[in-house]
């Protein structure tokens, strides 16, 4: 029996995911073309309007009523990274910075001390459909940082490092290094307030790309302390370390093992999460992760006491002007634009 492999489960909508990770979630919505408010330029009867989480007509709106997304709401004590595959993201938050990224882009988020922020799904090609696939994760922070200053940073897509490796047969795997250095290739700096900016915690996220057929052997970590998972979210299956594992599938191996992965039942995506666990307790509740129970109770009143700052904006879920490219706009006034900041790549 191979050792390598610690555990597999099927992988449902909302990853269960191991510390320092708190969970994942991987939307997919086969959205239609837009209207002129950039919502759906369809019927929404039958939907839940406010809690639309059903997939009808394989789209959701989730919590908008026009623009499909998740209007106001607040967070405390954690961070989000945000990995948009397709579409876009228009993003406010009670610091008054404000974003439309998408196609490629990744967001990370601080939570910390509490923010306030909206994430709208904006519908922008009125003559054809308007798919949108992303990835949210919820990365916890240490104690120590949990009342850091809330801010975002962004990667954008034509920045992100990526590595291509050709296994003997010509077959293709890509790695898009989001965190966590692989093989010389540096990822882009995260927030400093970060369990990925600590040099011991071993916190990978890598989005694995592999041609039918392809292998690509997993390098190991530097100690057995991290904890690793191949998500294999796309594809009939993968085979690890000889092993034929049916997907979709969250596949924990050992991280202190190299470890070889196959596509071969065709072509497969993984998404890699690894990092040391914080080791901390966890106290949850909605949208707040805190350490204790008194702790939680205090961000609900802080939040009932100050809004976290309050609400800048005249809507609860604020989109930008059809035309308008990928940028980003901080709290402090810095406007920065994606490399390529046209609507489509």
């Amino acid at each position: 029996m191979n050792d390598s492999i610690i555990n597999v489960t099927p992988l449902e909508s909302r990853w269960q995911t191991n510390d320092p990770f708190l969970f994942c979630v991987h939307h997919i919505d086969n959205y239609p073309k837009g209207n002129e408010h950039l919502g759906p330029a369809a019927s929404l009867a039958g939907h839940n309007i406010g809690q639309d989480f059903e997939g009808r007509d394989g789209w959701r709106m989730y919590h908008g009523d026009v623009v499909p997304g998740f209007p106001q709401h607040p967070h405390r004590g954690f961070k989000t990274v945000t990995i948009v595959r397709r579409g876009y993201i228009d993003h406010s938050d009670s610091l008054g910075a404000t974003a439309r990224f998408g196609m490629g882009d990744v967001q990370w988020l601080t939570a910390g001390a509490g923010v306030v922020h909206s994430e709208m799904f904006p519908l922008l090609d009125a003559n054809g459909p308007n798919p949108l696939e992303l990835f949210q994760i919820w990365l916890n922070l240490p104690a120590k940082s949990k009342m850091a200053q809330p801010y975002f940073t962004m990667f954008w897509d034509a920045d992100i490092p990526r590595k291509r490796f050709t296994d003997a047969n010509g077959r293709v795997v890509e790695v898009t290094v989001i965190a966590g250095a692989l093989d010389g290739v540096q990822p882009l700096a995260p927030p400093p307030e970060s369990w990925a900016a600590d040099e011991g915690s071993e916190l990978a996220i890598w989005s694995i790309a592999m041609d039918a057929g392809a292998k690509w052997t997993v390098p190991a970590a530097r100690s057995d302390r991290a904890v690793r998972t191949l998500h294999q979210f796309s594809g009939a299956g993968v085979r690890v370390a000889g092993r034929d594992v049916p997907g979709p599938a969250a596949i924990q191996v050992r991280a202190d093992q190299s470890v070889e992965i196959e596509a071969a039942n065709g072509r497969v995506e993984i998404l890699l999460l690894q990092g040391r666990p914080i080791g901390e307790p966890v106290a949850q509740y909605g949208p707040f992760v805190m350490n204790t129970r008194s702790e939680l109770e205090q961000a609900f009143a802080d939040y009932r006491r100050t809004q976290f700052g309050g609400w800048p904006w005249p809507d609860n879920a604020p989109v930008h002007d059809r035309n308008e490219g990928r940028f980003a706009r901080h709290a402090d006034g810095r406007i920065e634009r994606a490399p390529e900041a046209a609507l489509s790549k």
